[in-house]
């Protein structure tokens, strides 16, 4: 019962987080009228897969809480969830894209720092990460490809 409860704040905590964020900080007006590159994927495609995302990194976390609490993996995890937290009121909400820049590229060393440390000792952890990895490295290119074109 207390795995249950904890994995439970864990996901409300990342998913409730997420989905608050993306909630209030919506695209807007303001990305509409942004030239994009060919390969900005339709707006759909964002919602099921940061949903998605956002199920693995609070399993991840849950993980650390509770074999490695305290230690630095789980520091790392708390740091990139800030960072992830952080990105779309820069982005979206401020407009700064070069800010949005400069916080996902340091959430996407972030998210390798973490699968690093945690291939030994927690190869899961590392494993969960992959996809987001991948995602966040894809959105720092279109992230600098909006920069750029704009």
């Amino acid at each position: 019962m207390k795995n249950s409860l904890s994995l439970a704040l864990f996901l409300l905590l990342v998913l409730g987080g997420g989905l608050v964020i993306g909630y209030v900080m919506t695209p807007g007006e303001w990305y509409v009228g942004l030239v994009k590159p060919v390969f900005t994927p339709p707006a759909w495609v964002f919602p099921p897969a940061w949903t998605l995302l956002y199920i693995l990194i609070a399993i991840a976390g849950w993980r650390l809480w509770r074999g490695l609490r305290g230690s630095l993996l789980m520091k790392l995890w708390g740091v990139q969830l800030a960072l992830n937290f952080l990105w779309s009121p820069t982005f979206f909400g401020a407009h700064l894209m070069a800010a949005g820049l400069a916080v996902i590229l340091a959430l996407l060393v972030t998210i390798l720092a973490i699968m690093a440390l945690a291939w030994r000792r927690e190869r899961v952890v590392a494993l969960l990460f992959l996809p987001y990895a991948l995602w966040v490295a894809f959105a720092s290119l279109l992230n600098g490809s909006l920069l750029v074109l704009n």
